[in-house]
């Protein structure tokens, strides 16, 4: 099947979702994908090992197995991220996860939502989230979820080209925009 993606991160999606999907593994890839780039939301020293040019290849691909080690990933994420970090593209694997999850997300016939919150959030409230996101777009919704505590609370919900601010940063530095102009 043809891919619509494009660029290093879409050509290296094609091929990891190619091979989840032969390893009937689609689901197993994709969670320990989101789970890796909320470590890398979460861990200064995580982000440093993909970013940093001054680490060798083959200290971010030891320092990249560790980490997936011990987050228990499957075989195949492991194998590809190693493949990444020794190619040395570890640079665009935020990249790779968006490109891999929205590919997910269109085959299966879902919307992707970026959902942000400040706080982790329980089952109950991602189900509610789901709900009424596929109420308001019309079709299955997947939904991404990150946590920025820096919102301080509420949430930002993307779906495609739309966005809802609602966090109370947001609301916050529109009221000190609003007191600005009164003084």
């Amino acid at each position: 099947m043809a891919s619509e993606t494009t660029g290093l991160a879409g050509r290296y999606a094609s091929a990891l979702y190619e091979l989840a999907e032969g390893e009937k593994a689609l689901d197993a890839v994709a969670g320990d994908l989101k789970s890796l780039r909320q470590a890398l939301i979460e861990s200064p020293d995580l982000s440093r090992l993909v970013r940093s040019p001054v680490l060798s290849r083959d200290e971010q691909t030891r320092g990249m197995a560790a980490v997936l080690e011990k987050m228990g990933a499957h075989a195949l994420t492991q194998k590809f991220l190693g493949t990444v970090a020794s190619n040395r593209r570890l640079f665009a694997v935020n990249a790779m996860i968006t490109a891999f999850l929205a590919q997910l997300a269109a085959r299966r016939g879902e919307v992707t939502a970026d959902v942000t919150s400040a706080i982790e959030l329980s089952d109950a409230q991602l189900t509610d989230i789901s709900d009424a996101l596929k109420k308001a777009v019309g079709q299955k919704v997947s939904v991404n979820l990150s946590v920025d505590p820096a919102l301080i609370g509420g949430l930002i919900v993307r779906v495609g080209s739309r966005m809802i601010d609602n966090s109370i940063r947001s609301k916050l530095q529109r009221l000190q925009l609003a007191m600005k102009g009164v003084g």
